[in-house]
């Protein structure tokens, strides 16, 4: 085989490997949106677990890269794709964390069962899911216009975390009981790490942009952090 067609090959492999870790990562935030829609502290766990899988996948991908910047000395437009690659499997790897966040948050809600969970936190993973969904096809098929597409969910991510943010602060306000305090300000944690997966979908878009035009576009500037809180471990 041709050098330059094993390299193409190469490069297929590496899209496709993508792709995989990209599954595994959306199966971690639906494992733990489920977990936490029915504080399930097993499924929780199971988070976790997919979670070193995920970091697993992300080393062995980089490892690729390396070998293919190292030995293939590729031309221009092909390293604009493989450091585009090693850009999108870190944000897929954080996004696995922001899942790994929402799992955390379980086991202090599980001692308040009854803590409510405003619909806008739903609403949130499902359109982040959405999300996700578009940039890895966005990044599949080299699509700029679907790639621009996210951007727009994700103004939806932010007004429903403005939405979760107004109403847990409320009831902080309101709330005598400290215990109830911390419960609620668990909720307000998990609807920060799915609007920051949001942001890491978003990353993808850019950087598919990035790898079919060279041109770096920041597709969606977040200009208001006032409401960020600190997060805890």
């Amino acid at each position: 085989m041709p050098i330059r067609e094993r390299f193409i090959q190469k490069l297929d492999e590496l899209r496709n490997d993508i792709l995989k870790m990209g599954v595994l990562v959306e199966g971690e935030l639906k494992l733990a949106m489920e977990a936490l829609a029915t504080l399930n502290l097993e499924k929780a766990s199971e988070v976790h677990l997919l979670d070193q899988r995920v970091n697993e996948v992300r080393f062995d991908i980089e490892s690729k890269c390396f070998s293919l910047i190292v030995l293939q000395q590729p031309a221009a437009s092909d390293l604009r794709r493989v450091i585009s690659a090693m850009n999108i499997i870190i944000d897929l790897e954080r996004m696995g964390d922001q899942a790994k966040g929402i799992a955390k948050v379980i086991p202090h809600m599980h001692k308040y069962p009854n803590q409510h969970q405003p619909a806008e936190l739903r609403q949130m993973g499902d359109t982040v899911l959405v999300m996700m969904r578009q940039a890895m096809q966005a990044f599949a098929h080299e699509n700029v216009a679907l790639s621009k597409g996210v951007s727009e969910l994700d103004d939806e991510v932010d007004a429903l975390y403005a939405k979760v943010f107004h109403q847990v602060m409320s009831y902080m306000a309101e709330t005598k009981e400290e215990d109830r305090v911390e419960a609620a300000y668990e909720v307000l944690r998990a609807a920060r790490e799915l609007e920051r997966f949001g942001d890491l979908a978003t990353n993808i878009a850019e950087r598919t942009i990035y790898m079919v035009t060279g041109s770096m576009e920041e597709i969606n500037v977040d200009i208001d952090d006032a409401a960020e809180e600190p997060r805890g471990d």
